[in-house]
């Protein structure tokens, strides 16, 4: 059995990750009885944590809201999480937190483990941030980013399995040199040892990465940075569009609607430039028409088309 302090903050974290417990599978979960677990709660009601008691043969315990936040209970990958969510915000992807954000990522940074501030501050100086194109969201496990960013950081070249848009998978070997946040992916810049030349990869196509134990000197990268090697990679892309439009409304009002698609310009009070890299059509149109307001498209032509033609099927809808 873990002695009482472990016990309670292991309580704490259930409580915290639950919305609520039948007091039995709780006492199970800490291998206690349940008379134990009644007094593992009543001493973190005693430290200040509002724990709410259903009494009954289905009763159980649920953590309240309280007049203060106590302190969270988080494992290691949830720090590390924490940490580049708040990071994200500091440098402007919520509108209005930036400066909660900065005052918040320095307490958490402050208070953690040593091995843990250094696989932040690697993902930090790792990372170059790019503007939004339009891209879905896509899931990234924490210790694949943060292996590649310490691999980044230290460089060390890295070793890895790679499984492209047409699912063929890869084993890579590279002399890793930057990650790239371009909207909702990350991609990591690299030269690749067997094909002798650069490449990005997307992070969430990206397994079982690990160091390959030799060091290396960095190469002279064939762009200005980072970003702007994947951005011209995009570019390059069979069937990608580069969309442009401008809208008859205010950026931010724009910004706000439909913001998470593409990028957003201001061109003055009233008019605002729309800009999207797509491989599709529907999207720019789709998003246009969320705008909800005079547009012209100014670029490519094929967009033109695609709306006459939905133009003209909803008419006869």
């Amino acid at each position: 059995m873990a002695n009482t302090s472990t016990r309670t903050l292991r309580l704490l974290s259930l409580l915290q990750t639950h919305r609520y417990w039948q007091g039995s599978e709780l006492a199970e979960r800490l291998g206690v009885s349940v008379r134990t677990l009644r007094r593992d709660i009543d001493r973190l009601r005693e430290l200040g944590y509002p724990v709410e008691a259903q009494r009954g043969a289905d009763g159980g315990y649920q953590l309240a809201a309280g007049a203060a936040l106590p302190p969270l209970v988080i494992d290691d990958e949830e720090a590390v999480a924490l940490a580049v969510g708040l990071q994200t915000a500091v440098q402007g992807a919520v509108e209005g937190i930036a400066e909660s954000s900065v005052r918040v990522l320095a307490k958490v940074v402050q208070v953690m483990p040593t091995r843990l501030r250094h696989r932040v501050e690697a993902l930090r100086t790792m990372t170059v941030p790019a503007g939004w194109d339009g891209q879905a969201a896509t899931s990234v496990d924490p210790d694949v980013l943060t292996t590649v960013a310490l691999a980044c950081r230290d460089h060390e070249r890295l070793r890895f399995t790679y499984t492209p848009a047409d699912g063929r998978r890869t084993d890579r070997h590279v002399e890793p040199h930057r990650l790239v946040r371009l909207g909702r992916r990350w991609y990591l810049v690299a030269y690749d040892l067997t094909r002798h030349d650069w490449r990005s990869f997307r992070v969430d196509r990206l397994t079982e990465p690990e160091g390959a134990g030799s060091r290396f000197r960095p190469r002279d990268l064939p762009a200005a940075d980072a970003a702007a090697f994947v951005r011209a990679a995009m570019d390059n892309l069979p069937r990608s569009y580069r969309v442009e439009a401008l809208v008859d409304a205010p950026a931010a009002t724009v910004r706000q609607r439909i913001g998470q698609w593409c990028t957003v310009e201001e061109v003055d009070d009233e008019r605002c430039r729309m800009r999207m890299v797509t491989p599709s059509l529907h999207w720019p149109a789709m998003a246009l028409g969320m705008a909800d307001a005079e547009f012209r498209i100014l670029h490519p032509p094929e967009l033109l088309d695609q709306i006459h033609e939905w133009g003209a099927r909803f008419q006869r809808a």
